[in-house]
């Protein structure tokens, strides 16, 4: 399904841009609100997974639904219809998103939870960087016709929903483990625990620091990367997060996240600051290898430190309540991003970027009792 995602993303931000002529704050608000739609189902979601103690379920029905969204892409002719179209995908992604990170939770040893993060993001990668070098591929067989190569992401997105349909297993001592429960009511809430709440307002801070990978895109093609070669910064980028991840999970497990976290900021400063002087191809793709590591060493220590601080039964709940408050936080850093970079300038956009991340790190500095073990 990242094969397929990531072909439709590497190509979508051009093709509003170039073909359906949208503005940068138009971009912004779509990249923002379908994130955001995500972040906000993902609650939901998170909460019927606790309640039915079934996971799969959710699972086939949040990637069938973004299967369904692929062919409406090279079909758009207007911004107003690739909005809907990654609403809806979106939306899917939000419906499977928490089960799917509580189901990593509930099968995997606790001691091991940083690798088992790890390797799901690492292998997310592989298909997220696998998607953009099939657009590549498309756009150098198909002469630039974006619209042609996006049909491409069909195929993939299908064959995931019958792969995962068949080949996948509710574990049954998972689920004996886990008590039907009613709708989210906020003694739930309370029994999160304080700890909790404070990783999601350190995600919460992630993602205002951390705008939608698109602009990565347009900050590729504003230096005169070719749109044919625009897909390669999401390649050199997921490579990177690929190779990184899981050696990044098995450290979660075994050094402090603290400093994991901190390391984690220094790269998305050094990212953002490359980006905002960049001039050249080279320099934007330089920036791309570090966006990538950042999102290594910081995206699976954000699902471990979820799982280890949320009690078992209300474990997809909160993987749901972190997505949500994270997906409102990326609205707003994507619109933020869009409107520095029509009204001030490219630049702009990247040191605002920097200057979250700082005051992150400065937050996490000042805030010195780790988070206990589940």
């Amino acid at each position: 399904m990242d094969m397929s995602s990531e072909l439709v993303h590497s190509l979508l931000p051009v093709f509003m841009t170039s073909v359906l002529g949208a503005s940068m704050v138009t971009i912004g608000l779509i990249e923002g609100a379908a994130e955001a739609a995500a972040a906000i189902t993902k609650v939901f979601s998170g909460t019927l997974s606790d309640y039915l103690a079934r996971r799969k379920l959710l699972l086939v029905l949040g990637y069938g639904l973004a299967t369904l969204t692929k062919p409406v892409f090279p079909l758009a002719t207007s911004a107003g219809w690739v909005f809907w179209a990654r609403f809806v995908d979106r939306i899917g992604k939000g419906i499977r998103g928490a089960p799917r990170d509580a189901l990593v939770a509930d099968i995997t040893p606790a001691a091991l939870r940083g690798a088992a993060y790890g390797l799901r993001q690492a292998l997310d990668s592989v298909g997220a960087f696998a998607g953009p070098l099939l657009a590549l591929a498309g756009m150098a067989l198909f002469d630039n016709d974006i619209r042609t190569v996006l049909w491409a992401a069909v195929l993939p997105a299908a064959v995931a929903v019958v792969l995962l349909a068949m080949g996948v297993r509710e574990p049954e001592a998972a689920r004996a483990q886990t008590t039907r429960r009613a709708a989210l009511r906020l003694a739930d809430a309370w029994q999160l625990g304080w700890i909790f709440w404070l990783v999601v307002s350190l995600g919460a801070v992630f993602s205002l620091a951390r705008f939608s990978e698109a602009f990565l895109l347009l900050r590729a093609q504003s230096v005169g990367l070719a749109v044919a070669y625009v897909p390669v910064v999401m390649v050199v980028m997921n490579v990177v997060y690929a190779a990184a991840a899981y050696p990044a999970g098995l450290a979660a497990d075994r050094f402090s996240r603290r400093k994991l976290l901190l390391a984690g900021l220094a790269v998305l400063v050094l990212a953002d600051v490359v980006l905002a002087l960049a001039v050249k191809p080279w320099e934007v793709l330089s920036g791309a290898v570090l966006w990538g590591l950042h999102m290594a060493l910081t995206q699976g220590l954000l699902s471990k430190l979820v799982a280890d601080t949320a009690p078992a039964p209300l474990r997809g709940t909160a993987f749901g309540i972190f997505n949500l408050v994270s997906g409102v936080a990326l609205l707003l850093a994507s619109v933020i991003a869009g409107m520095l970079w029509q009204r001030v300038g490219v630049a702009a956009t990247f040191f605002a970027g920097a200057g979250f991340a700082t005051a992150a790190a400065i937050g996490i500095l000042a805030y010195r009792t780790k988070p206990r073990p589940a």
